[in-house]
């Protein structure tokens, strides 16, 4: 029976019209986010797509152009316990490849609200998320060159890797506080403190 489920969803067109059935059972949520976490179908195998680290979506090796397809896609992804990325919908559950983080944050903004800095980000799929308490926002350094790599949370399990570019407009944001008793490279969002990393190994870091 699994393995007949996977056979009818290996044509791209037919996965996107079983998402849009699952897509009009939204329940009251977010319009265009259905209430995947709710949703406990069976694991029907893995599905021969991928999103590439630069937030590109790939099916059977080739891109997928068309934004309405990837955007209705990116509505159904669950990042489970295993650590594993899905597509899920309330009749199957459907395996498929990330490299980094499913989401990329390809645009900030930052405005006051209440005397504080709120940091709103727009993602490749158009998420627009606001930094803070609720959605925080990791650092993790990579590599001999120190490469830094922001990450934002954006819902469920799931995360968005801060573009180079943005992430260029928001480490310039940061300021040197003091986070139990260390000095600490930080960034402020809606009251929310995101440490970065010592101060003193600023000029270490690579960006």
């Amino acid at each position: 029976m699994a393995g007949d489920t996977l056979k009818a969803t290996t044509d791209a067109a037919d996965l996107a019209a079983l998402i849009a059935r699952a897509a009009a059972q939204t329940e009251g949520g977010k319009p265009g986010l259905p209430p995947v976490d709710r949703w406990e179908p069976p694991f029907c195998g893995d599905l021969d797509m991928e999103i590439r680290a630069d937030g590109t979506w790939f099916y059977m090796g080739t891109p997928i152009g068309r934004a309405p397809l990837v955007r209705l896609f990116s509505t159904v992804l669950r990042k489970d316990e295993d650590g594993k990325t899905y597509l899920v919908t309330p009749v199957e559950k459907v395996g498929i490849k990330v490299e980094d983080a499913p989401f990329v944050a390809v645009e900030m903004s930052a405005s006051e609200r209440d005397g504080q800095t709120v940091l709103t980000f727009r993602t490749n799929v158009g998420d627009v998320v606001e930094a803070g308490s609720d959605h925080p926002l990791r650092f993790a350094i990579f590599g001999e060159n120190h490469e830094l790599k922001p990450y934002l949370h954006v819902r469920g399990r799931l995360e968005a890797l801060v573009s180079r570019a943005v992430m260029y407009d928001l480490v310039e944001r940061g300021e040197v506080r003091e986070v139990d008793g260390e000095a600490m490279f930080c960034l402020t969002s809606g009251g929310a403190v995101f440490p970065v990393m010592p101060a003193d190994e600023l000029d270490r870091l690579s960006r």
